[in-house]
């Protein structure tokens, strides 16, 4: 089954998402202002060396400058570890967050940076040579190291990771290439940079996917920002895989144009339809999501209710698991499938659902069905779900329900526009609600399409403080002479 994945960015977030065939099965909003740096590389100065402490501070374009123990320092070759505090005031340091900033402390950094893999772990400049702890067997920990010493590059450093023994030798290989690849991309852009600059987002939704995905499992990457599609792109290459880059400049908003922003929207609903005519119902609470399966319009094609129902849940089964990934729901879940009276068929919607959860790259962990049918799983939490990233708390019901997001209520009007624009008109007249007209003026949401593909056309936008934050309208027209109200604006 053909495997894409698409990026697209706006305002300085980032819209990922991964589809098997035309079905989105993943979907990821990175913000520009999220906390989480670690991993990230910068350009940074030395401002104070504590020669006491072993210890030297950095400005490295935070709020607050991150602490750079000696230990984190590369020593000079024939140096002793207590003779590795080997800066001075004004150096200019490549530097790497090993510690998000926390309430008052300052970032924890390191000159030592590693590239973190699905099998490998890169450790460039480190000639060091390890396996994970969570693998024991002494014969196969033995084996790893062999492999890492043909897989290394010279004066570098590997770690096989638990995954490690699952790969094969071509795929090691190639993650080894892809990882020293964002090295070596790290060093070029540390050399024009400034200090300050970030040099390397770890956290860039793009780097992770990669990263977590075989490249031999995907078939294209759709890539909307001209700037990330260079970068990728220079990253493939030295893998081997330059032609699976693709960089969409379409008249239609990508995700619009490939029928995702539908498939996202439909993250948003608490109901699920099956493609029997049953369904599902997603209810979230602070501690658990309980999903509930109801068989809907489906009567069955026999004349069994048993069977009916069984065949009901093993598609239930299998939707769960697509629909927990997509809404990359976290923690305990809750399954109440329809009650079977055969103890066959309870065992085998269990590992119906085994099964389907083993294509999720969270760690899932499946209980037994309890006494009342219920079936129980943990999945593991990296970040908040979608429907908290695309969704805001009301402020219409204060917090009964929410409402969607500003930047995706912008992202909204982007594709309008788009469409508008791609049907032939040059001048776009948007009437909207006035919170929202003045987030997209504040954040300068559009300036860059503006000055590019936008740079001719003519954008008006109408503020209304009685409209509904999420409604609005987008009208083009052609007409020598605009008629338009005096609160219309002309965007930037």
């Amino acid at each position: 089954m053909q495997k894409n994945m698409y990026f697209d960015y706006f305002g300085g977030d980032c819209f990922a998402a991964v589809t098997e065939g035309d079905t989105l099965v993943e979907f990821h909003l990175d913000s520009a202002n999220a906390s989480d740096i670690s991993g990230n590389i910068y350009k940074g100065r030395v401002v104070n060396v504590l020669e006491g402490m072993q210890a030297a501070f950095v400005q490295f374009g935070q709020a607050k400058n991150g602490y750079l123990a000696a230990g984190d320092i590369p020593a000079a070759e024939g140096a002793h570890v207590s003779e590795r505090l080997n800066v001075n005031v004004g150096d200019e340091v490549m530097v790497q967050v090993l510690k998000s900033p926390i309430g008052t402390k300052g970032a924890r950094l390191t000159m030592n940076p590693s590239f973190v893999g699905k099998h490998l772990i890169y450790l460039p400049g480190t000639p060091f040579l390890g396996v994970s702890r969570k693998i024991a067997e002494e014969e196969e920990r033995a084996k790893l190291l062999m492999l890492a010493e043909k897989l290394r590059y010279e004066g570098d450093g590997l770690i096989m990771r638990t995954n490690a023994p699952l790969a094969d030798l071509k795929t090691l290989r190639t993650e080894a290439k892809y990882l020293r690849g964002l090295y070596l991309s790290a060093i070029e852009a540390y050399e024009d940079a400034s200090v300050g600059d970030l040099v390397y987002r770890d956290a860039d939704v793009h780097v992770r996917l990669l990263r977590d995905f075989e490249f031999s499992e995907i078939d294209k990457i759709y890539i909307g920002s001209a700037t990330v599609y260079r970068r990728v792109l220079e990253l493939m290459k030295r893998v081997g895989k330059r032609n699976m880059v693709v960089q969409y400049d379409g008249e239609r908003e990508m995700f619009d144009f490939f029928g995702l922003e539908k498939q996202v929207q439909e993250i948003l609903s608490p109901r699920v339809e099956l493609k029997n005519g049953a369904y599902l119902i997603f209810d979230k609470t602070e501690a658990l999501t309980v999903i509930d399966v109801n068989t809907g319009k489906f009567i069955g094609n026999t004349d069994s209710l048993e069977d009916t129902v069984f065949e009901t849940n093993l598609l239930a089964a299998k939707e769960v698991a697509r629909q927990v990934r997509l809404r990359n729901v976290g923690g305990i879940v809750v399954v109440d499938f329809i009650d079977m009276e055969r103890e066959e068929h309870r065992l085998a919607v269990a590992e119906a659902l085994r099964e389907a959860l083993k294509t999720d790259r969270a760690k899932c962990n499946v209980s037994e069905t309890s006494g009342l049918g219920l079936i129980q799983f943990t999945r593991k939490k990296s970040k908040d779900d979608n429907t908290v990233m695309l969704t805001k708390t009301c402020p219409y019901c204060r917090g009964a329900g929410t409402v969607l997001s500003d930047t995706y209520i912008a992202f909204k009007i982007k594709i309008a526009l788009k469409n508008c624009f791609a049907e032939g008109y040059e001048n776009a007249i948007v009437e909207l609600n006035a919170g929202i007209f003045a987030q997209i003026l504040s954040r300068r949401m559009f300036s860059h399409t503006l000055k590019n593909s936008w740079k001719d056309k003519r954008i008006y936008m109408v503020p209304h403080k009685t409209y509904h934050e999420e409604y609005f309208t987008v009208r083009g027209d052609n007409s020598n002479v605009l008629h338009l109200p005096d609160t219309a604006k002309l965007l930037y």
